[in-house]
């Protein structure tokens, strides 16, 4: 007689560097409300938003663990805190992923991945002397794709920036 095979429920475990490679691949695949949704659920403070979480995740609301553990009476504790490279990975995810902001070669490019009910944010880089100022307006409830790429008022062809010059103030704004 063939044994019936047995399979733990994982519920609440989480490796953190995985789940946040996840996010990224949601997001390069244009899955903006799913990139968001897990985005918002590996964030500390989810996991101390009452007393009883508070005493099951048992680690600082504001540092992002490497893992959460499901098994047994550590289900749903945070551990490894201040000692990992996953809040760099989550970092990462949420500003070149999901807000798009993406510096290679002194060239800025902005490449939104979002929900389609955000219709508007902003953000501002600073690189030397120049400040970047970035409005992204997403009027179609888009997850991605950009329409339109202005730079100080002008349309651009490209949807990239040259980070260059002195002391100066630059507009971007950019229609999904």
């Amino acid at each position: 007689m063939a044994k019936k095979r047995e399979y733990k429920k994982w519920s609440q475990q989480q490796y953190t560097h995985a789940s946040c490679w996840a996010i990224m691949a949601e997001a390069i695949l244009g899955f903006g409300d799913k990139a968001c949704e897990w985005y918002r659920m590996i964030n500390p403070i989810e996991h101390s938003r009452t007393r009883e979480a508070v005493n099951k995740y048992k680690v600082e609301p504001y540092v992002i663990p490497a893992d959460i553990y499901g098994e047994n009476n550590l289900s749903g504790r945070g551990g490894w805190t201040w000692y990992t490279g996953s809040a760099s990975w989550y970092y990462k995810v949420g500003v070149e992923y999901i807000l798009g902001l993406k510096i290679k070669k002194k060239k800025l490019s902005i490449e939104p991945c979002i929900p389609k009910n955000w219709k508007e944010f902003k953000m501002k880089y600073k690189f030397e002397d120049n400040v970047y100022n970035i409005t992204v307006k997403n009027p179609n409830s888009k997850n991605t794709g950009i329409t339109q790429f202005l730079l100080n008022g002008e349309i651009q062809n490209e949807n990239v920036v040259s980070l260059s010059g002195k002391d100066k103030i630059n507009n971007i704004e950019i229609i999904m």
